[in-house]
């Protein structure tokens, strides 16, 4: 297994939902050896003026909660291994963790919502590793085995037995374990997605855990599971309220492999319904295995880019990962809501690319070639025309959008750029160019 250099470091002091393909679940901290993470729900992550980029050549290595890992064993030859350098170079950032970023001033603001009204309950846990193994991420939240979350097309593997995590659920069976009742896992999460303006291979989630006694629902004049859904709902009606106001809600039911039963919580927001977060009552095999057989317990998760995006009216996910002042300068810490003014009206360069597919052809492969070769200047990659000939044969092709939020691109920059692309889209992808 990865990362055997440092079996019996602890990542951090313990005091201290997903993408459209993505599975939605929740987590704790344990001795690296065990990849330990969190685990959330899922509803559902320039050249400015006179500031320079920061590099963009790949550290080989970096710390994780106090533990050196060196580049080579995240990004490794071995044939499962899926991870890019662009993936390794996002590991450790942890904007969630920074006061004055979007994502950091959305998680405090939750926090103080858990402090106002459980006081001194909810542990918090925000710098647990990233790296875990197929049980943390899959096996211990109910994930089937023939999900197509596990798909090497879906979740990036350091090798067959390790992933980054791809929700924060990963961490909720061991801090169950030991002996966490009451948590809050925030992190960040890894998923192979598509490119636009909404989705990010890094993105963050934060997820909480509230278990139950039988003597906190048996005066209560309701079995258990109904206790605690309706606990559940109070909650998270509350917190609804604490980011956006008096804003109408509703409950839809829907599933969730860990949770049952399962729902989704949508507010009524700028004249459209809004999906916001996924929570449900804790499936007892969870609890069993945790030693929790006479306890209940709820869960949701949520993804912070998504609310973050529309509180703070941020219009493209890969803001979240500027350096340029204009961008950073507009926050400030404990300011919920602050409106993104936009600095860039730079155009939007398109670039047509047709090919026959083979059959081992996906559309997240595509993206990752592209993120690999034109990072954040690849603003979308969408499928236009389609078809399919007497032969047999499929074509398809894709408009390639490429735009910095910072600058204009040359006319140069972006031919040498596609150019790269349909190289590595051939060679990589075994498809034919047309």
């Amino acid at each position: 297994m990865a990362l055997s250099l440092a079996k019996s470091t602890l990542f951090s002091n313990p005091t201290s939902y997903f993408p459209k393909n993505g599975i939605r679940s929740f987590g704790f901290l344990v001795p690296f050896s065990s990849f330990s993470t969190s685990s959330p729900f899922l509803a559902v992550d320039g050249v400015h003026g006179h500031k320079k980029r920061q590099s963009s050549v790949v550290a080989s290595a970096l710390e994780l909660g106090g533990v050196k890992i060196s580049k080579d064993e995240i990004v490794r030859d071995d044939p499962t291994n899926n991870i890019p350098d662009t993936i390794f170079a996002k590991l450790g950032m942890q904007l969630h963790r920074r006061n004055q970023h979007p994502l950091g001033i959305l998680k405090n603001a939750i926090y103080d919502y858990f402090d106002t009204n459980y006081p001194d309950k909810f542990d918090k846990f925000d710098d647990l590793c990233p790296i875990v193994s197929v049980r943390q991420n899959f096996d211990e939240v109910l994930v089937p085995a023939d999900h197509i979350s596990r798909s090497y097309n879906d979740t990036y593997y350091v090798d067959s037995q390790t992933v980054l995590r791809c929700h924060t659920s990963a961490h909720q069976a061991e801090l169950l374990r030991n002996g966490h009742t009451h948590f809050l896992v925030t992190g960040d999460v890894y998923r192979r997605d598509s490119i636009d303006s909404t989705h990010y291979p890094v993105f963050h989630q934060m997820e909480g855990v509230r278990v139950f006694a039988p003597n906190d629902w048996e005066g209560s004049g309701t079995d258990a599971t109904s206790h605690a859904a309706e606990d559940l709902k109070k909650c998270l009606e509350g917190l609804a309220r604490h980011l956006f106001g008096g804003v109408e809600m509703r409950w839809v039911d829907t599933y969730f492999p860990f949770t049952n039963p399962s729902f989704e919580l949508e507010i009524y927001f700028q004249d459209q319904w809004m999906e916001v977060l996924g929570c449900g009552v804790t499936e007892q095999e969870i609890l069993k295995r945790s030693g929790k057989t006479d306890n209940v317990a709820w869960a949701f998760g949520l993804g912070l880019e998504r609310l973050a995006m529309v509180l703070f009216d941020i219009p493209d996910i890969r803001l979240f990962w500027s350096t340029d002042e204009r961008f950073t300068s507009q926050f400030s810490s404990g300011r919920l809501g602050l409106k993104f003014k936009p600095f860039s009206k730079y155009p939007p360069c398109y670039k047509d690319m047709s090919f026959w597919i083979s059959d081992s052809f996906t559309e997240n492969n595509l993206c990752e070639v592209v993120r690999g070769i034109a990072g954040d200047l690849a603003e979308e990659v969408k499928l236009i025309d389609n078809f399919t000939n007497k032969k047999g044969m499929t074509s398809h092709c894709y408009r390639i959008a490429y735009r910095s939020m910072e600058r204009s691109l040359t006319d140069e920059e972006i031919n040498d750029l596609q150019w790269k692309v349909r190289e590595q889209v051939e060679n990589k992808l075994k498809v034919v160019l047309r």
